[in-house]
């Protein structure tokens, strides 16, 4: 073919592919505007909307920020909870111009998939912050509770070889892995049969870190009863109560592995996630115990609180009030639940 041909066929090709993706960066502005009443500037700023490149359509932060930093210095990235949107602000409109240039109509890969991010300029930047929520009533989130050692030492104590033979027990369980010690918790009919302990007490590896608890006043008598549940990435368990009449108030829940994000929900149908890191304690008792369900939904991804280098500290639940969030895959959690057997009828 003629060069000067060639070269025609390739700007056609060009000007096609230009624009496509004008057409995309128009009806994704007028998106925004119309269901989220963000304006879209003509003229460059500092700032731009970038479609597509939200929590809510699977980026990541660090997925998106690692794009954003190729174009210049990043002042602030916004990813508002559950929105298929960002917002980035550089350091200058130099930077800004940049990333609208290369980054508008360009696939960005998050995990397995890929998104096409559509970059616009906006005027102004805003994260609509909801109130906070304080955690229910008698729940207690400790972090750091056991070391990685001790951490390490409990889950090869558990011995996952012996299977359950129960039909319904297989059958409520066909979401995780369930091991029971000192009284088996029957699916069938949601209590335990008082009358016939198992063999073997709680594992030996458990009582450091129940005598822990038991100094530290998170419990005032030392359970007997042991579930332990092993969640893969996509598993869950639905929102429930313990049931009143098996157990007495207080339950303690270990959390080993990776994280996961605990749904509680209060009768009026409000609800709190609450963040549980790895060789976490969580302690229900009063309204969190009897009052409020607890559940962690089937997903491979949480919205989780960003770690900030220059704060240390960061929320473990009210995750609707924060701007500076990302998405955590899950990993395989497995989780101790302690309980005391009631002997006398429930109060409630």
């Amino acid at each position: 073919m003629d060069p000067s041909v060639e070269n025609s066929v390739r700007a056609v090709r060009r000007s096609k592919e230009e624009k496509k993706v004008l057409r995309k960066q128009l009806k994704a502005s007028h998106t925004l505007l119309k269901h989220e009443g963000i304006n879209t500037a003509p003229l460059p700023t500092k700032s731009l909307v970038v479609a597509n490149g939200g929590l809510g359509n699977g980026v990541s932060r660090e997925e998106l920020s690692a794009a954003l930093k190729e174009m210049g210095e990043v002042e602030a990235l916004i990813m508002p909870p559950h929105k298929p949107y960002a917002f980035v602000t550089y350091r200058c409109e130099e930077s800004a111009r940049k990333a609208l240039v290369h980054l508008n109509g360009q696939k960005l890969q998050c995990g397995e998939n890929s998104v096409a991010l559509y970059l616009s300029y906006v005027t102004s930047v805003t994260c609509e912050k909801e109130k906070s929520v304080p955690l229910p009533e008698g729940l207690v989130l400790v972090e750091d509770f056991v070391s990685p050692e001790e951490e390490a030492l409990l889950l090869a104590a558990i011995d996952w070889s012996s299977t359950n033979d129960d039909v319904t027990a297989q059958k409520a369980l066909k979401h995780r892995r369930v091991k029971h010690y000192g009284f088996e918790f029957r699916y069938d009919n949601n209590n335990v049969d008082k009358d016939k302990p198992l063999p073997a007490g709680l594992p030996e590896e458990c009582l450091p870190v129940l005598e822990r608890c038991l100094r530290n006043g998170h419990i005032n008598i030392m359970p007997d009863q042991l579930t332990v549940n092993q969640y893969e990435s996509g598993q869950g368990i639905p929102p429930h109560v313990d049931t009143h009449s098996a157990f007495e108030d207080t339950i303690l829940s270990l959390s080993l592995g990776a994280k996961t994000v605990m749904e509680f929900r209060h009768p009026d149908g409000h609800l709190v996630p609450v963040v549980l890191p790895g060789r976490s304690l969580l302690v229900m008792k009063g309204e969190s115990r009897y009052l409020w369900t607890h559940g962690i939904t089937p997903r491979k991804f949480d919205m989780v609180p960003a770690c900030d280098p220059q704060s240390p500290a960061h929320a473990t639940s009210d995750l609707g009030t924060n701007c500076n969030l990302t998405l955590s895959k899950r990993g395989t959690r497995t989780s101790f639940t302690f309980r005391k057997i009631r002997h006398e009828p429930c109060h409630c």
